[in-house]
């Protein structure tokens, strides 16, 4: 599996999920994987990448922003981020762009 998302030819949009996390771990990595396996299965899902240093970042890739409206309505998801803003993050930003050109190797 590559590191960078075999995206498909634009447009399509990305999510782009910032964070600053606290100490407490309580699960994170299980449920982060467990969230990657639930938004493959999702219509419309195109692609994820993620690193993390001081400040995480996932990009996750999405046909149409109906499809990123269901997922962020998924129960198990919902979940998730009531853990997250609890326990996870100290910080967090979500933005939503349209990608209009992409190119590369």
């Amino acid at each position: 599996m590559s590191l960078i998302a075999n995206t498909p030819k634009p447009p399509y949009f990305a999510v782009i999920f910032t964070s600053t996390r606290t100490e407490s771990d309580n699960g994170y990595g299980e449920t982060a994987d467990r969230m990657v396996e639930l938004a493959e299965k999702q219509a419309g899902f195109l692609g994820i990448e993620s690193a993390r240093e001081d400040v995480g970042i996932t990009v996750s890739y999405w046909a149409d922003l109906e499809s990123i409206k269901q997922w962020k309505a998924n129960s198990e998801h919902l979940e998730a981020q009531k853990t997250g803003r609890k326990s996870w993050y100290d910080s967090f930003k979500v933005r939503i762009s349209k990608v209009e050109r992409d190119y590369g190797v």
